[in-house]
């Protein structure tokens, strides 16, 4: 197989997964706080990668624990807790479709803080991808009063936290093996994860089946769609592009969207505007 083919693979692969890890958020939510949520999830990731992945740790050189501790507070950390707080006043879906921005938002900071630089049409994508942002978020408050669309920010935080991520691990670690990166990252978040895990009163509804089910999707979004995905995420980034590989959210919404409508989710013509716009705009700002 072909590096060409192999990329492609690995980008449906981690649309599959990762446009499936908001219905598992979605359904982690009945049983657990977001914040249960968020720690249980890196803490379920970190025991699963420091089994698998403890010996590639050292590989990584002292002065690359600096970027390993970043990429783990901006790649996963902080985006766990958005999300899963987010997802309580928001569909999935469009969770999931306000996370589509993360090539925009990589190619935005990388000409900000890493160099790249910015053609007229990435210009004019960036434009749009914004318009189609509000647009979604507009109709989307206007059409469920019940929701309350401020949210959405931490959505787009969770997005930029993700773009600055791809450019750290491009410009200082694509020399380390995505195996280390990652086994790194869950490392260094493992304990303070536990810590806010235990300061809440996840001990005492143990034993509540709501509870127990919860952590039971929780368990699979950490092994699967956080620990196995980040894997091969970081192996993407090194053999593409940070562009290309954010491009995994185009197709995150699709799975997303799907899993929503099999939930009794619905987007409205305008949302379903709204988010075609959206990847029409990250489609030209990734755009060669």
């Amino acid at each position: 197989m072909t590096q060409q083919q192999v990329k492609w693979l690995f980008l449906i692969i981690l649309a599959l997964t990762w446009g499936s890890s908001f219905i598992l958020i979605k359904r982690g939510l009945l049983g657990l706080t977001p914040i249960q949520l968020g720690a249980a999830r890196i803490v379920f990731s970190s025991l699963f990668l420091l089994f698998i992945g403890f010996r590639s740790l050292k590989d990584i050189r002292h002065y690359q624990w600096k970027y390993i501790a970043l990429t783990s507070l901006f790649g996963t950390f902080i985006p766990a807790f958005l999300f899963a707080i987010a997802q309580t006043q928001i569909s999935s879906a469009v969770s999931s479709i306000l996370n589509s921005l993360t090539p925009l938002n990589t190619l935005i900071l990388g000409a900000l803080a890493f160099g790249l630089t910015f053609k007229r049409s990435q210009i004019f994508g960036v434009v749009i991808g914004f318009s189609g942002t509000l647009l979604l978020i507009i109709d989307g408050a206007l059409s469920h009063p019940n929701q309350n669309y401020m949210y959405t920010v931490l959505v787009l935080i969770a997005s930029l936290c993700y773009a600055t991520n791809v450019n750290f691990i491009k410009k200082h670690l694509s020399d380390v093996k995505p195996l280390s990166i990652t086994t790194g990252n869950f490392l260094v978040m493992l304990f303070p994860a536990l810590a806010i895990l235990l300061s809440t009163n996840i001990q005492e509804i143990i034993t509540v089946p709501a509870t127990q089910e919860a952590l039971l999707y929780i368990m699979i979004l950490g092994v699967i769609g956080t620990g196995i995905a980040n894997i091969l995420f970081y192996k993407l980034i090194q053999i593409s592009s940070p562009v290309f590989a954010t491009s995994v959210t185009y197709l995150i919404p699709v799975v997303a969207v799907c899993w929503g409508m099999v939930d009794g989710e619905k987007l409205t013509a305008v949302q379903g505007i709204g988010a075609l716009i959206i990847l029409i705009g990250v489609y030209l700002s990734s755009k060669k």
